[in-house]
């Protein structure tokens, strides 16, 4: 399957999409005021030390201190024949580990997420192109990707021959180091440990909170990231960014460099795919299927549900096998919407009910299969007896909904607004409420549009009944500013 990245590059902002045979599957967006901060390196301070929940908050500078589980503690020690081996702090208590006020370079693993502040390691990494530089341990280890034994064998080697004798270091050899040669890879291994000893050299002069090292912008992280056998094309439309990444393709990946493509269209690039609107479309609850049934995506702070309905689609021989098609797109398009969404976390998958148990692993076989060319980590179960598919995400950013929406100002984020008639009679209760309170020669209702003209149609009788019952007359009046919701009763 081939891959075009288009890159469409504002000075507020840089949005990069990953259409897959002419559909939009992932879309990355950096702000120039909230860059992503998973990579970077910090010089932080303890802030407190919570035993209870064997963690510490530690403050590297941002609005939100940061989080560091105690599982996530390097902790240094030997291996047999004197290696460095590095490992969690397993039981060691977060007491003995860290304290209050101490200064600790730490690394961001997962960005701040809603009210929760950054999730920190002290377990350095940093990747480049072929590797995973872990510069506190010795250990050489090859991606699972990599199956083959032989070319395991001599990946390792090559590393233990190029890297220092006197710092060596850890590493991890990525999946596009497979078939690579020897050159490149050590080229690799050699731009890592100077990286390395640049860090190094900043963190004494750095004060608390400071950044020691900034991870790539977000272009250059996915240039990085991605396998070049699967991209077609790179289409950039700003000349400046073009050029910049001219130069870091020369340097690091060149055999994407007949790929790359300067568009200097008039007409926006991500037009030309139709990619704004298939990420309104992502922004939507309901997704429809080309079948005729449709998708339900509800987004909580806990979880994220699917609920798979058949909708319009009747299909053509029976329920059963109406149920299975719809089961099995609905499969590839749910990996798609999580992809597209970035959904992490607890997903739970409520496919239609399906009596035959053939249907049930093959419907489940396709999720496995189309989650395969996820990059985030997954984990699939068996469908529940409720009929229920659970699954994980591995979540490290935020999601499309909380990158470009924010909470509605009119429902308070319930996701819906009180109806015309329920405000009616809210309304009705208040003018009660005042009459019986206060002496008042009349009442005027300041209320939304909707809400008036309601009044005066399907509620007149109502209206009139309550004027006779308090007494005194009750005048209305559009306020072109207030939700639905809203209203007040003045007294005249």
């Amino acid at each position: 399957m081939t891959v075009e990245l288009l890159v469409n590059v504002t000075p507020q902002e840089t949005r990069v999409a990953a259409v897959e045979n002419g559909m939009l599957q992932e879309v990355y967006i950096e702000r120039a005021r909230r860059r992503g901060l998973v990579g970077n390196i910090y010089k932080g301070v303890v802030k407190r030390v919570l035993p209870g929940m064997q963690a510490a908050f530690v403050d590297i500078g941002l609005e939100r201190a940061a989080f560091l589980h105690a599982s996530d503690i390097a902790v240094i020690g030997s291996e047999e024949g004197g290696d460095v081996a590095l490992s969690s702090s397993g039981d060691d208590s977060i007491t003995s580990l860290l304290q209050e006020g101490q200064q600790q370079l730490v690394q961001v693993i997962k960005d701040p997420l809603g009210t929760k502040g950054a999730r920190l390691t002290t377990h350095i990494t940093i990747p480049s192109r072929y590797l995973v530089f872990m510069p506190e341990t010795c250990t050489v280890g090859v991606s699972q990707r990599i199956e083959d034994e032989a070319e395991r064998q001599r990946l390792r080697e090559i590393v233990l021959r190029e890297r220092d004798e006197e710092n060596p270091g850890g590493f991890i050899l990525r999946t596009a180091a497979e078939g690579v040669d020897e050159e490149s890879i050590a080229s690799d291994l050699h731009f890592l440990q100077r990286l390395w000893a640049s860090v190094q050299e900043e963190v004494p002069k750095a004060g608390p909170g400071d950044v020691v090292h900034e991870d790539l912008p977000l272009v250059l992280r996915v240039l990085r990231d991605i396998s070049d056998t699967d991209v077609e094309k790179l289409r950039i439309d700003s000349r400046e960014t073009f050029q910049r990444v001219d130069r870091f393709v020369r340097q690091f990946t060149p055999e994407l460099l007949n790929k790359l493509e300067y568009y200097p269209g008039e007409r926006p690039i991500f037009d030309l795919y139709g990619i704004d609107d298939e990420i309104q479309k992502a922004l939507e609850r309901k997704v429809q299927l080309k079948s005729g049934g449709h998708l339900v995506i509800d987004q909580t702070e806990a979880m994220t549900t699917i609920d798979v309905n058949t909708g319009a689609y009747v299909g053509h021989r029976n329920l059963e096998e109406t149920i299975f098609k719809t089961n099995l797109e609905a499969a590839q398009a749910i990996v798609r919407h999580l992809r597209l969404r970035n959904l992490g976390g607890i997903i739970i998958i409520d496919f239609i009910d399906m009596q035959n148990d053939e249907h049930k692993r093959q419907v489940l076989r396709a999720l496995e299969k189309h989650v395969e060319r996820d990059h985030a980590n997954c984990h699939i179960s068996e469908i529940s007896s409720l009929g229920l598919v659970q699954m994980t995400r591995k979540r490290t950013r935020e999601s499309l909904e909380h990158v470009l929406c924010e909470s509605c100002a009119t429902c308070g984020g319930r996701g819906s607004v009180k109806s015309a008639e329920t405000v009616c009679y809210e309304i009705f209760r208040e003018i009660l409420r005042e009459s019986r309170q206060f002496d008042t020669q009349q009442l005027l209702v300041l209320a939304a549009q909707e809400v008036v003209d309601l009044l005066l149609d399907e509620e007149s009788t109502s209206l009139a009944e309550l004027e006779a019952f308090i007494e005194k007359p009750i005048k209305f009046q559009v306020e072109a500013l207030y939700t639905q919701e809203q209203f007040d009763v003045v007294l005249l």
